[in-house]
């Protein structure tokens, strides 16, 4: 038996202007299907590495670092679509890496939208490791959008 499939579209939105190319074409596409838009941003503990392994930073906590993912999102999504979109849009944060964040996220929706390129290291890369990883693993159809400023010679 098929999983049952929402009229929801998932886009992950890190604040960079792919992620905000992604999340307006997001939205225009809500528009023509009825569609509902989760924008989704994840958080990690940030961590540094000692002899013993893998150590968490000891000032921020659980709720500094979500609030922060939190504001973060909120003014992307406010500055890229306004405070009043013309679908609904949720703004969600969730713990973990982004690529295991929206295959999650995408269980049951009908698309998922990311950008190009994220926020991460390889400029030149012709796609960030995040949109690969998705478009190989998404349980939907996924959207890669490019941002204009892709288009230009680095």
């Amino acid at each position: 038996m098929a999983d049952r499939t929402e009229n929801r579209i998932v886009v992950g939105v890190d604040g960079s202007e792919p992620s905000r190319e992604a999340l307006r074409w997001a939205v225009r596409q809500a528009e023509l299907t009825g569609a509902e838009v989760d924008a989704i941003t994840s958080w990690e503990w940030p961590g540094y590495v000692t002899w013993g392994g893998m150590m968490p930073p000891t000032a921020p906590t659980d709720a500094t670092l979500e609030e922060s993912a939190q504001q973060t999102l909120l003014t992307a999504v406010e500055e890229t679509v306004g405070k009043e979109p013309p679908v609904r849009v949720r703004a969600l944060t969730q713990a973990g890496g982004p690529v295991q964040v929206l295959l999650e996220a995408a269980r049951g929706a009908s698309l998922l939208v990311v950008g190009s390129r994220g926020l991460g290291g390889f400029k030149g890369a012709l796609l960030g490791s995040v949109s690969q990883h998705v478009t190989h693993h998404a349980p939907c159809t996924v959207v890669i959008v490019r941002a204009p400023s892709d288009d230009r010679e680095d």
